[in-house]
């Protein structure tokens, strides 16, 4: 229920991590999802934590730039920094090895570094005309920081860059391009309400205004229900297990 909820309602999915955690918390799977969910609502010592725990059960050290970035999150560019220069960084895949850098460039941006954060983002994987699966997140990071610099021409040459590698929409790339060229979206719905100087009756906007509240109620009643529910059969579960112990 993590992995699926935690792009669309990652608060949703950090309260189911909840329960997994009282349920099951030495399992290492387990810490590491809670640790992602609690990453994606911004709680980084709880990540900090969970992550943690996961890689001590483990031994790995795939979670070491996320790790890093939580650091970065609690506002101590330092210690990720000093993560960067770890053995464990060696000991990465070259797509955590990718990772960590951006990491690392991001926390020179945060200490008002942005040209070390620019060097620190050049290397082979960034020249190298192979797309993998972080091709697009590094030319946009590192197109992001050459146009912090005031390196407008390279940013805009590697925002294109990034929207050739970047298949599945991953960043805003091609939004970022298009301020740059002066490109300006326009509702084509909205500009048709304003041509016609036609309007929609205060009386009808409070009404629609009524009726998503009450959808939004009733919604909110079933989502505690169904909460209710789950916590309910978890402590029926658990009550069940310890009658058989």
């Amino acid at each position: 229920m993590v992995a699926n909820l935690i792009d669309d309602d990652p608060e949703e999915a950090y309260a189911y991590s909840r329960i997994a955690l009282r349920l099951a918390s030495r399992v290492a799977a387990v810490r590491e999802a809670a640790g992602f969910a609690a990453y994606a609502t911004q709680r980084y010592t709880e990540a900090l934590a969970e992550f943690r725990a996961a890689r001590r059960m483990t031994g790995s050290v795939e979670l070491w730039p996320v790790m890093a970035d939580c650091e970065r999150g609690l506002g101590r560019p330092e210690r990720a920094m000093a993560m960067a220069g770890e053995p464990e960084v060696q000991k990465l895949d070259k797509a955590g090895q990718v990772e960590m850098r951006m990491v690392a460039a991001g926390a020179r941006r945060d200490m008002g570094q942005i040209d070390a954060a620019i060097v620190t983002l050049q290397g082979p994987e960034l020249a190298s005309n192979s797309v993998q699966p972080w091709t697009a997140r590094l030319r946009y990071a590192y197109a992001d920081a050459l146009l912090t610099a005031g390196r407008e021409a390279e940013a805009r040459e590697w925002f294109a860059k990034a929207i050739e590698a970047d298949k599945d929409g991953l960043t805003d790339a091609s939004d970022r391009l298009a301020q740059l060229d002066g490109v300006d979206f326009v509702d084509a719905l909205d500009e048709d309400s304003e041509e016609s100087g036609r309007t929609a009756p205060a009386a009808a906007e409070a009404e629609i205004v009524v009726t998503d509240d009450a959808e939004t109620g009733v919604e909110a009643e079933t989502e505690a229900e169904a909460e209710a529910e789950v916590e309910a059969e978890v402590e029926t579960d658990v009550e069940s297990q310890g009658d058989k112990d």
